[in-house]
């Protein structure tokens, strides 16, 4: 029998397998996904003395002459050097002498750049700037570094790659976007109601900041037979709940639940909403809970223009709409008048899912790098 190929999985922080966040649930379902496609995956993340001994592991295997097909590698939200609990630079060769190490044994090299926030308005408000005067020139060393020693660098959509700038000697710049689950679910195509006008739509994410649904709750609130339910923290709640206190009604809840805990609104679901006021970050950004969305087998209203509106145009798989009042009562007006709209687009997303498993997304970072030529 053939023994497995092996790949390392690399990224330089804790990662909290019970996260919420993206940025924690990604790294997860990625190493998963690796597992599933055939690799034995070794890994390095951790806190710094937990990578390195990771990272002391493999090189022995490697000079011992076990032999590894790539190194994928997954950036934190934080510059490299200071993810360690303290935000320290306690470890300032750690993770950048491993990829000289790999590379110098001819390991390809990709890496998944998660974030460029920092370029941004949103990042100078949330940030002092006594902190941004370490953080920034640190992220900016993170690319610089990129550049020495990746093979490919992959972004959640290409409209990120104008701002990721000093990527010359990086051969490839691709895009690797979040996957979707394979779930076991009812096929809403099948089985669904369309004789009720009632449409329900569920969101579940964040309330603050960029994250603005205040055009859907305001047409909720005009539209009788809208009904929606809007997932989030607590924490997040209590401080955006006046914003939109004026467009809560009796068909409006707001729930605090994660997990399996949403499956049951997953179902209930007509529409799921990545519909968002827009900005220059909506379009580089793809929420993961859009696919997420797509799992479940559940149409979107997305805003048209941003990179969750551009992902719904290509696969078909529900409403990408530009952010205007009187565009989004279009769709629902449609959509209420015959319900057997929506049938066509819950068949467009079994495509869909195939197409954007996380299986998938693994398989192309393998293709990717086992087809290389050289370094």
């Amino acid at each position: 029998m053939d023994k497995r190929p092996r790949c390392i999985f690399h990224i330089p922080n804790h990662i909290d397998v019970d996260a919420k966040s993206g940025s924690q649930v990604r790294p997860v379902k990625m190493m998963a996904a690796f597992d599933r496609i055939g690799y034995d995956v070794d890994v390095v993340m951790g806190y710094g003395k937990e990578r390195k001994a990771s990272i002391n592991a493999i090189k022995k295997k490697i000079n011992k002459g076990i032999k590894y097909d790539f190194l994928y590698s997954e950036s934190s939200t934080m510059p490299t050097l200071l993810t360690e609990k303290n935000h320290l630079p306690l470890y300032p060769f750690l993770d950048f002498g491993f990829f000289k190490f790999c590379k110098k044994h001819n390991i390809k090299i990709a890496l998944f750049y998660r974030d460029i926030h920092w370029k941004f308005g949103q990042y100078k408000a949330k940030v002092p700037l006594y902190q941004r005067m370490v953080t920034i020139p640190m992220y900016r060393y993170d690319l610089f570094q990129y550049q020495k020693y990746l093979d490919i660098i992959y972004l959640p959509t290409l409209n990120m790659g104008k701002y990721v700038n000093g990527l010359g000697n990086v051969s490839k710049v691709d895009t690797l976007p979040p996957g979707a689950d394979k779930r076991i679910v009812d096929d809403k195509s099948e089985n669904y109601n369309t004789s009720d006008s009632t449409i329900n739509i569920f969101y579940v994410g964040g309330v603050l900041g960029i994250y603005n649904f205040e055009k859907l709750l305001k047409i909720a609130k005009q539209k009788s037979y809208v009904r929606l339910k809007l997932c989030c923290r607590e924490n997040e709640w209590n401080m955006a709940k006046h914003k939109y206190s004026d467009y809560l009604t009796e068909r409006v809840d707001i729930v605090h639940k994660h997990g399996k805990e949403l499956e049951q609104y997953y179902a209930w679901a007509d529409l799921c909403s990545c519909y968002f006021e827009p900005s220059l970050y909506m379009e580089m950004a793809v929420p993961i809970k859009l696919l997420e969305y797509v799992s479940f087998q559940v149409p979107i209203i997305a805003t048209k223009g941003t990179a969750a509106g551009n992902f719904v145009e290509k696969y078909g798989c529900g409403f990408s709409i530009p952010y205007d009042e009187g565009k989004l009562e279009n769709v629902l007006e449609t959509i209420h008048e015959d319900k057997r709209l929506l049938l066509n687009k819950y068949k467009q997303i079994k495509d869909c899912i195939n197409e954007n498993t996380w299986e998938s997304r693994a398989q192309k970072v393998a293709g990717d790098l086992t087809s290389i030529e050289g370094r």
